[in-house]
């Protein structure tokens, strides 16, 4: 009689459930797995026959047995070693040297030879899914406090029944399961105890307070920015500050991030949370599959991972165009579609785009104090690098100048950073009450435009000549609403002022 455990596939960011299925019987020596398996689940017949060897079992290796695995459903191509564990523990109970209730427990793991079980990724994402369909998940140590996140939503009753089960090895496995050995179920980390952002480098950046107010109102609404200047100009320093300018995540944005990272692989042992909000910052070489993601199997990308933070490109112009241009679907969605012969794969990207770039190659143009070495040929190939649909999706067109001397030296301003933070997250709780979610600013429809980006006559008449002009396309103009509003809020003030509108204009005016 065939064994089945359960275990689990992810698949993009959400994870299915997989029947392992094992039939165990006497003949010539042969281990098969079927069901689409990668070559990583292929290899597992030696990772697990030695792994059970270790833990002083009869593995399939030692005598003339035929085992099949079947991993179920068969069309579903299964990669990765977290399959370990449960094709081990379903051998052991089809070849009767064990005897467990395999009925709603789901098993992940990857079995390093001498059976201690190695982290897996993605192990969130198979708890949300486990939560709703199993009472019990049995997985590595090191991967239970990230799965136990799932059990901070206590309101939701499916968490009183649920355990998270963190084991070391595949004996102490086998002890548990068989009742011979007790596990304390995981408990969840609270996102509070986990420490934050609590220092910036906008405190040491002298000068450029048209800057630190364009991050200020990015920060405020996350709006995309463009910041251009000559190199030195502070333009990279500038950017680094602004994560610390950001509110932290709440609970419902740490979940999406965390599994993001949780199935990227890139999720910190000592941080089973994401409760910052991410930058990132790839080099001006990343390709269009490193910024949108894809492969095969499609894995996110850098705006995916970007998701709910900051994505900075250095450099702006110097990325491969394609890859810029692919930007501009998932600044407007807030999400990227990823369709491949086998695989159709939507991934979220809510993100805020900050770039920087010099005026041109060389970096000097119009600068008084030094001669350009850039021809004119040279210098619009440079620009024609940024699109006018892709500009067009940049909110705020900031010029970051070369200091002098006396700025340089002179005084700091100590805990500014702390002063616009909280200007920033006051801003944020007037969005979350208004939208009553965590939609800010920069997300807003047209609907919501109309309903809360109302001006008045004055107002109106300015919007018409920069409209009329052609100053503003008609996504310029209602990015200027959104501006506009989140400027309002920064001052806490429910109505757009004319002064409101004038300073998001100046920010529309592109320097590049």
């Amino acid at each position: 009689m065939p064994a089945k455990v359960y275990s689990a596939a992810v698949i993009g960011l959400d994870a299915q459930v997989i029947e392992v299925e094992v039939d165990c019987s006497y003949g010539l020596r042969y281990f098969s797995i079927v069901g689409l398996p990668d070559k990583s689940v292929e290899e597992a017949r030696e990772r697990v026959g030695t792994a059970i060897k270790s833990t002083k079992l009869s593995s399939p290796h030692q005598k003339p047995l035929r085992v099949l695995v079947n991993l179920a459903p068969a069309d579903l191509k299964k990669e990765g070693a977290l399959y370990d564990l449960p094709i081990a523990l379903g051998f052991l109970l089809a070849s009767k040297q064990t005897n467990f209730n395999p009925e709603g427990k789901i098993f992940l793991g990857e079995l390093s030879l001498n059976g201690k079980l190695r982290p897996i990724k993605g192990a969130l994402s198979v708890a949300l899914m486990a939560r709703d369909n199993f009472s019990e998940i049995i997985l590595p140590k090191d991967n239970a406090k990230e799965a136990a996140i799932v059990l901070t939503q206590s309101s939701d009753q499916s968490t009183d029944k649920f355990k998270v089960v963190g084991v070391d090895n595949l004996k102490e496995t086998l002890d548990y399961l068989e009742g011979k050995h007790a596990i304390i179920p995981t408990v969840p980390t609270s996102p509070d105890k986990i420490s934050s952002i609590g220092f910036s480098e906008m405190d040491f950046i002298k000068g450029q307070e048209y800057a630190k107010r364009a991050l200020e109102i990015v920060a405020g609404g996350g709006h995309n920015l463009l910041m251009v200047g000559p190199p030195g100009a502070g333009k990279t320093l500038l950017a680094k500050s602004l994560p610390a300018l950001l509110p932290p995540l709440s609970f419902e944005e740490s979940l999406e991030v965390t599994r993001i990272y949780s199935v990227a692989g890139l999720l910190p042992k000592e941080q089973p949370i994401m409760v910052n909000r991410p930058f990132r910052n790839p080099h001006h070489t990343a390709s269009e599959t490193a910024l949108i993601g894809g492969g095969n199997p499609p894995r996110p990308g850098e705006i995916t991972l970007a998701h709910r933070g900051i994505l900075f490109l250095d450099e702006f112009p110097e990325f491969h165009r394609d890859a810029l241009e692919s930007l501009r679907q998932p600044i407007e969605e807030g999400k990227i579609t990823i369709l491949r012969a086998r695989h159709s794969l939507t991934l979220p990207s809510r993100f805020t785009l900050v770039s920087a770039a010099n005026p041109c190659p060389c970096g000097n143009f119009n600068n008084p104090e030094k001669e350009c070495a850039c021809n004119h040929h040279q210098i619009q190939t440079y620009r024609k690098k940024l699109s006018g649909p892709l500009m067009d999706r940049i909110d705020l067109f900031v010029d970051v100048p070369q200091l002098k001397y006396e700025k340089l030296v002179s005084p700091e301003q100590n805990n500014l950073w702390l002063s616009i933070r909280k200007k920033v997250q006051d801003a944020r709780s007037l969005q979350k009450a208004r939208f009553a979610n965590d939609q800010v600013n920069s997300e807003l429809t047209i609907q919501q435009i109309k309903q809360y980006c109302q001006v008045d006559g004055n107002s109106q008449n300015l919007l018409r000549k920069y409209v009329d002009s052609g100053k503003l396309s008609a996504r310029g103009y209602h990015r200027t609403l959104k501006i506009a509003r989140t400027i309002a809020d920064l001052d806490n003030s429910e109505k757009i002022s004319y002064e409101h509108l004038s300073e998001a204009l100046m920010y529309r005016a592109k320097e590049i």
